[in-house]
C-alpha cells in the first residue's frame, strides 16, 4: 500500500447509543475492532475512541489503547473531528455536537429517517452512507460465472423454443455454485423455481416429465438412491453442473469475460447480506416451531421471495435446517395472478425481494389481504428488506422495521417480523468483525476514502447522501 494523502486526519469511533433505529440502545456492535483501529493508526490516522465503544461485543478500552487509539468521553468524542465513524445512524442530540463540514460515516438509511436527514443537511454535515457504497466495477469470480453459464446452457433450448414460461426448474442440493445458478434461473422467468434438499426421495417429487428441469452438481451430490436415473426414466430434463464444468467450464468462463464488460456497480462493499438472510430465516423458523409445534419442519411449505444475496442467505439456513422443498419466487411468480397459489397453505414466508423505490408504498408483494385471506393462521412472515413509512417494504403490514425491543408483531393471526439488524440475533460479534474489516478496506486500502470528499471513487461517490459541504 502506497503512502496515503490523509485528509480525514482526526477520526472518532463513537459508541452506539439509543437512536431512531436503535431504540433502547440494544445495538451493541462497534464499527471498528481494536485490530482494525491499529491498521488506521499505523497508516497515520489519529483515532479517538469513545470509552466503552467495544464492550458490547467484547472489546475492551485497553485493547483500543494498545492499538494506538486515544480514549475520550461522550462529551469530547464529537469535538473537532474530521470524520465520525459509527455503525448505525446518529442520535438527533449528537448532530449538534458535530462541527460544520465534518463527515459522518455510518449506516445512514437517509430515506427512512427524513427528519434526521434534514437536520444533517441544515448542520452541513457530509454523510457517507455505508450501505450505499458499491463495488465499482462489479467483481465476478470464476465460480459465479460458471454457475451462471451452466444454467444458461441448461435453459438454452427452452428459451430458443419459447417454452421457458412452461418450465418448472428444480435445483437439487445447495452449495454456492448452485446458489448462483438459482439466481440465473430466476432471471429467466420460468413457471416455477424450487430448491430441493439432497435428501429428497423420488416419491416426494410432485413434478415430472418434459416440462421439468432437474439441475444438480454431481461433485457434491451423493445419489445413493438412484434419483437421477428415475428422473431420466420419467423423461425429465437433467443437467449436471459438474459435467458442464469438466467439459466446457474454462472455455465458458473465458468467453464470458471476453464478451461481457463488467457492470459499473456491483455488490455493497460493506455488508453482511448472507448473514442477514441466515439470521432472519433462523428467527422465522424459531417462531414457526413455537406457533405450530406439531408441524414436521421437513415437509413445511416455505416460500422465499427473491434470489439475491440476502434471499440466498435465507435459503442457506432453511436448507440447513432440513426443509425438503423451498419455493423461490421471482417477478413471474409474484405477479398478482400467480402469488396466491404460492402463499396458499404456506407455513413460512421470507421476503428478500427489493422493489423499485418509485413503486414502494404502491405495490406490495405480500399484502394485508394475503394475511387475511390466503396465509394460514399461525404462519410466519419474515421481511429481510424492511422499510419505513416513507420508504415502504414489499410486505404491506410492515410500516417500519421492528427492533429487538419488540422483534415481531401479530397481524390477522399471522406473525410478522422485519427486524432492523438481523445479525444482532446471535451473530453480533462475528458480524461486527466482518463489517470492521470491510470499513478499513474502504477507508485506507481499496477506495481510500481517508483521502477526502474530493477524491471519492465512483462506488463511494454515489453513497455521499448529504453534502459535499466544506469546513
Amino acid at each position: 500500500m502506497g503512502k496515503l494523502s490523509i485528509v480525514f486526519k482526526n477520526v472518532a469511533l463513537v459508541k452506539e447509543i439509543e437512536s431512531p433505529e436503535n431504540p433502547g440502545g440494544l445495538e451493541k456492535r462497534v464499527a471498528l475492532t481494536p485490530e482494525d483501529v491499529g491498521h488506521l493508526t499505523d497508516a497515520g490516522v489519529n483515532l479517538f475512541v469513545e470509552y466503552g465503544a467495544g464492550l458490547g461485543v467484547g472489546f475492551t478500552d485497553k485493547e483500543y489503547l494498545d492499538n494506538g487509539a486515544v480514549m475520550q468521553k461522550e462529551d469530547e468524542i464529537y469535538k473537532n473531528k474530521d470524520m465520525i465513524i459509527k455503525f448505525k445512524g446518529p442520535s438527533l442530540e449528537s448532530i449538534s455536537q458535530m462541527k460544520k463540514g465534518c463527515t459522518l460515516f455510518c449506516m445512514a438509511h437517509f430515506h427512512s429517517f427524513p427528519d434526521r436527514a434534514k437536520m444533517l443537511e441544515e448542520s452541513q454535515i457530509n454523510v457517507i452512507a455505508m450501505e450505499e457504497i458499491l463495488e465499482s466495477p462489479k467483481v465476478q469470480t470464476d465460480e459465479q460465472i460458471l454457475a451462471r453459464e451452466a444454467m444458461a446452457e441448461a435453459l438454452k433450448d427452452f428459451i430458443q423454443n419459447d417454452n421457458i414460461k412452461d418450465l418448472r426448474i428444480l435445483v437439487i442440493g445447495r452449495n454456492e455454485r448452485l446458489a448462483g445458478a438459482v439466481r440465473r434461473a430466476g432471471n429467466r422467468n420460468p413457471l416455477s423455481l424450487n430448491m430441493l434438499h439432497s435428501d429428497i426421495k423420488f416419491e416426494e417429487l410432485k413434478y415430472l416429465g418434459e416440462e421439468t428441469l432437474y439441475f444438480y452438481d454431481s461433485e457434491s451430490y451423493d445419489d445413493r438412491d438412484g434419483l437421477i436415473k428415475k428422473l431420466q426414466d420419467k423423461n425429465c430434463n437433467i443437467f449436471d453442473l459438474h459435467k458442464f464444468e469438466l467439459e466446457n467450464g474454462d472455455a465458458a468462463i473465458d468467453n464470458y469475460r471476453k464478451e461481457h464488460k463488467p457492470f459499473e456497480f456491483g455488490l455493497r462493499r460493506i455488508q453482511c447480506l448472507h448473514v442477514t438472510g441466515q439470521a432472519g430465516a433462523r428467527y422465522g423458523i424459531k417462531l414457526l416451531k413455537e406457533n405450530k409445534p406439531d408441524l414436521d419442519i421437513k415437509t413445511a411449505k416455505v416460500v422465499v421471495l427473491g434470489y439475491g444475496n440476502v434471499a440466498r442467505g435465507a435459503m442457506h439456513e432453511i436448507y440447513n435446517q432440513g426443509f425438503k422443498n423451498i419455493h423461490i419466487l421471482g417477478r413471474t411468480q409474484t405477479a398478482k395472478d400467480r402469488i396466491d397459489e404460492f402463499l396458499e397453505d404456506v407455513d413460512l414466508v421470507v421476503n428478500g425481494a427489493e422493489i423499485p423505490r418509485e413503486i414502494r408504498g404502491i405495490t406490495y408483494l405480500v399484502s394485508n389481504d394475503h394475511l387475511k385471506r390466503v396465509i394460514p393462521k399461525g404462519s410466519v412472515v419474515i421481511d429481510l428488506v424492511g422499510g419505513s413509512e416513507t420508504n415502504r417494504s414489499a410486505v404491506e403490514s410492515v410500516l417500519s422495521c421492528t427492533f429487538l425491543t419488540e422483534p415481531h408483531f401479530i397481524k390477522e393471526e399471522v406473525t410478522v417480523s422485519a427486524l432492523w439488524g438481523w445479525p444482532m440475533l446471535g451473530m453480533m460479534k462475528e458480524s461486527a468483525i466482518k463489517y470492521s474489516s470491510q470499513i478499513v478496506d474502504v477507508l485506507i486500502k481499496q477506495e481510500k476514502v481517508i483521502e477526502g470528499i474530493e477524491n471519492l471513487t465512483t462506488g463511494v461517490k454515489r453513497a455521499l447522501v448529504c453534502g459535499p459541504f466544506k469546513k
